[in-house]
This record gives structure tokens, sequence and C-alpha cells, in this order.
């Protein structure tokens, strides 16, 4: 395999948390050595960064991609693509497919297909329940051998705390890491905005933030009784983070994720019923937004995630009550974090710890780092190039992003999986 040597390069290191200067050494698939001052004398392949950064690869839990069912939405092939070119090095897929990944068949037919058709890492989730409707558990140690990172219902909660717990107990017996949607499904449903005077002068149909801490203190108590391993998927809410501080300082096995879409855009965004911009759980108000970066920043919430959810043009050109939720964001995501880092609220290493250490931690594996032996799946970004995002540029197969037409800044140059380069910008 090629052996590359990256000179005069900015080394984001979630893990060290530093940002230096440096170089960076990779060969046979994995980072050989890095440091600061003179690069090693080598016959290798030598990048000059001029000064750009160099970071791991993204892993991001949570994206949909739409085999088997919905393959005009999104393939393993579009989103990979997608995936290469916004600096997502592995892919955790999700089960909400049609049908839902609850087989060990219907599992191997979604990782044949991504080992066939995407550039990039692309590690399977399976469901929690059969068909995830929340009445029978699926065969979790089946599915673990035919490759499941973990398990979800994703938004579909389950409401039956039985069928849960004896979930979580089997789960905990597997080593399994189950993956939850903290909300209250009764005051969630229907709701297309967070209640307040926003949402009542729209005359939208609202959830109350307390919808999300009430879901994730029924899953404290359940994890309490089971000893699980549990990530909560999206915590939106000021109102939730108390809960989960103390969880942890209780030392439950339990972490939490939170969405770009939510650490970038309140509930003001919507503005005049525009559909891109409706999400599940929807957009929160700025106190909220404010509350979970500063949890980002201190590490109560260890991940930030994508949520790639794609929609085609019909669901979302609809009344926004009626409008699919969800949005694209595979190549948004890093561009769009880099919006919280030139706003002065978190600096390089705290955004990677959160999209590439800390979920590769909670999978088990090796990424997400530049020390030496860890894979060499890389980023090489611009954090200050800025461009006017057009959606119909988008490498996906669906475009319901809420950034077009705005302003962003920061541009990935390259990414490497396995020290291959899978894209390159033109």
């Amino acid at each position: 395999m090629t052996s590359v040597l990256f000179t005069n390069a900015r080394l984001i290191d979630p893990e060290a948390g530093t940002d230096s200067l440096g170089w960076l050494h990779i060969a046979d698939g994995l980072i050989q050595g890095t440091g600061d001052g003179d690069a090693p004398t080598t016959d290798a392949q030598v990048i000059d960064c001029g000064g750009k950064c160099l970071a791991p690869g993204i892993v991001d839990i949570g994206v949909k991609v739409c085999e088997p069912g919905e393959r005009h939405k999104e393939s393993y092939k579009s989103a990979g693509l997608a995936a290469a070119a916004g600096g997502v090095t592995t892919i955790v897929t999700r089960p909400d497919t049609l049908p839902a990944v609850d087989t060990p068949e219907t599992l191997e037919f979604a990782t044949r297909r991504a080992q066939a058709d995407a550039p990039v890492n692309v590690l399977p989730m399976a469901a929690l329940t059969k068909g995830r409707e929340g009445r029978e558990m699926t065969e979790i140690g089946f599915l673990q051998d035919a490759g499941a990172v973990a398990f979800t219902d994703c938004d579909h909660v389950i409401t039956n705390t039985k069928v849960f717990s004896r979930a979580l107990t089997y789960a905990k017996s597997c080593g399994a890491l189950v993956i939850a949607h903290p909300q209250d499904p009764g005051l969630s449903h229907g709701a297309a905005a967070t209640s307040g005077k926003f949402a009542a002068l729209r005359g939208l149909p609202a959830v109350s933030p307390m919808a999300e801490r009430m879901g994730l203190d029924r899953d404290i108590a359940l994890l309490e009784m089971t000893g699980a391993a549990y990530h909560a998927d999206q915590i939106t809410t000021a109102r939730a983070l108390p809960a989960l501080e103390r969880a942890k300082r209780n030392g439950l096995d339990i972490t939490a994720g939170t969405s770009i879409h939510h650490l970038t855009l309140n509930e003001l965004d919507v503005a005049d019923y525009r559909t891109f911009f409706k999400v599940k759980p929807p957009l929160r108000s700025e106190d909220d937004r404010q509350a979970v970066i500063e949890a980002v920043r201190t590490g109560l919430i260890d991940t930030i995630s994508s949520m790639h959810t794609p929609q085609d043009e019909e669901s979302k050109r609809l009344p926004f009550e009626e409008a699919a939720s969800g949005a694209v964001a595979l190549e948004t995501l890093l561009p769009a974090a880099l919006r919280l880092y030139h706003a002065d609220q978190l600096d390089l290493p705290t955004l990677f710890r959160a999209m590439a250490l800390n979920p590769a931690k909670r999978l088990g594996l090796e990424s997400g780092r530049l020390s030496e032996g860890a894979p060499a799946d890389l980023v090489l970004f611009d954090q200050d190039v800025p461009f006017v995002l057009d959606r119909f540029a988008l490498k996906s197969k669906s475009q319901n992003t809420p950034f077009d037409g705005q302003r962003m800044q920061g541009k990935v140059i390259s990414t490497y999986v396995a020290g291959k380069k899978v894209f390159r910008s033109s």
C-alpha cells in the first residue's frame, strides 16, 4: 500500500487534546508515527499540507441509508461518496429501512451492498425489536455474529417497559450496545415543533422539552435495573442534561449524542414553514442550543452525529405538519461544526473528540485517533475557506439540507480510509 508522509500539517489530536503543527506518516493502512519538528527521512510520498488541518476521519453514528426499500432516496454508493466528501470515514447505519434490518439475512444483504459500493467503512446497526414495533426483541446474539455493532429501534420508542427491560437484559448478557431515542411518545406524537411562543404563533402542533427529559428518566431507571450499555442518540434540551449528569455520576454505562442540526440551528430557523428544517426531535430554543453546546464542551454529551436522513422532494414539499422529518448531513457535518469553531464556542480537538474519538471508543473501534498503530482514516481540510452551499451539488441522492444557500466556512481537501485516498476536492 502507498506510504505517505504529511508535512507542515496542523494536527488535530482529540486524544491528546492538542492542535499543533507537525508531521504524520502512514503506511500499510496504519499510522506509523507522528510528531513535531523535522519530519523523518523516508521514501514515502510527501504531501505538504501548507498548514491545513489534518484530523482523524469522522465516525458518524446514526446514518440512514435507504437500502433495502427506498434506494431512490439514498444508496450505499451515494451515501459513501457523500461521506467521503464530508470527511466521514466510518458510517454507522440505522436499521429503519423497508423492511427493517431485524434478521441476519437482511443485515448480511446490507453488509454485502455496503462492501461492494461504499468507499468508506460501513458498520451496520440492527433493530432491537422485530419490525421496530416494540413487541418482540430480535435475535441479538445472531445479529451480533452477523456484524451488528449496536441495536436500536431508532425513533420508534419502545413503550412496553417489560419488553424494553428484557431487551436490555439480553443485550447486557451479550455485551451489546443499545441506542435509544429519549422521548415520551405520548407527549411527542404528531409534534412538528417545540412548544413555546414561536410554535403558538405559527399554529404548529408542538411538544414540550420535558418529553425528552421524561423519556431519558425512564431509560435511566431501566439501566439501573439491568446494567446494560446504553447510548442516547440525541439529547437536545437543557431539561435532560441534569438527569444525564446524575446517571454518569452514579456509574451507569451511559453515553449521549446530539445532532449537528440541534447544535447549529434553532426553532426560529423554521421561519416561513420551511420543511427542510423539520427534523426529529424538532429544533429547540436558543437557550437549549447553547446548553447543549456547553454540554459538548464539557464532555457531558459525548458525540456529535449527522443524523443523516434522506427524504425525497415529494415528502418534503408538503404543509409543514405533513412533511417528512429529517435532513441530509454527511457532507455538511464538518462545515456546520466549524461554525462553532469560528464562533469560539468549541475548539477543534473538542469537536473531533465528539465526532471521531468518542464514537469510535463507544463502538470499540481503534479509529478516531492520530496515535501510532491506529487506522489511517484521515481528513485533510481547510478550516477557513468560505463557500455558499448549493444543495444540488451534494453527492447524496436526496438534497434535503437546511443549509442550502447559506454561507459556510471550511471544506474537505482530501479523505483517506485505511491509507487510501477516497476523496479529493476539485
